[in-house]
């Protein structure tokens, strides 16, 4: 059998902030996740996101250590437009989160953006580009 990849986790330094980053990009996490040491949201394509405390971790390797610099992890959510691209960017900055990037047009053939999550990993939002005639 080949292994399967179902789960992106993610290690958090504060769960209530995490889960209302991820809230306002549309996950859906039980109520009461603020409270809880592991929490998952389905995913589209069948896979999850996990939320893990920095104590969580810690209880099974106890000399891990939150990495220090740049993040080396990348999200991506897709937008419907371009224009949401910017409408949902202009939301979470408005609401505190970090604007990385702000909203502009790749050079392939995207609108793309880039916001932090409350950890500082980099989440991307995007949409593509009408076509140029």
């Amino acid at each position: 059998m080949t292994p399967q990849f179902a789960v992106i986790g993610l290690v958090s330094s504060d769960m209530a902030a995490s889960l209302a980053f991820y809230r306002r990009l549309g996950l859906v996490f039980p109520e009461g996740s603020e409270d809880q040491p592991h929490v998952t949201a389905d995913l589209p394509g069948g896979l999850i996101l996990a939320l893990d405390t920095e104590a969580t971790i810690r209880s099974f390797h106890s000399a891990w250590r939150p990495p220090a610099g740049g993040g080396r992890i990348g999200l991506a959510f897709q937008c419907a437009s371009p224009a949401e691209v910017d409408s949902v960017y202009d939301d979470l900055v408005g609401a505190g989160y970090h604007g990385e990037l702000k909203p502009w047009d790749a050079f392939w053939g995207q609108r793309y953006a880039t916001v932090h999550d409350p950890d500082g990993n980099g989440v991307d939002l995007f949409a593509p580009l009408p076509s140029a005639e």
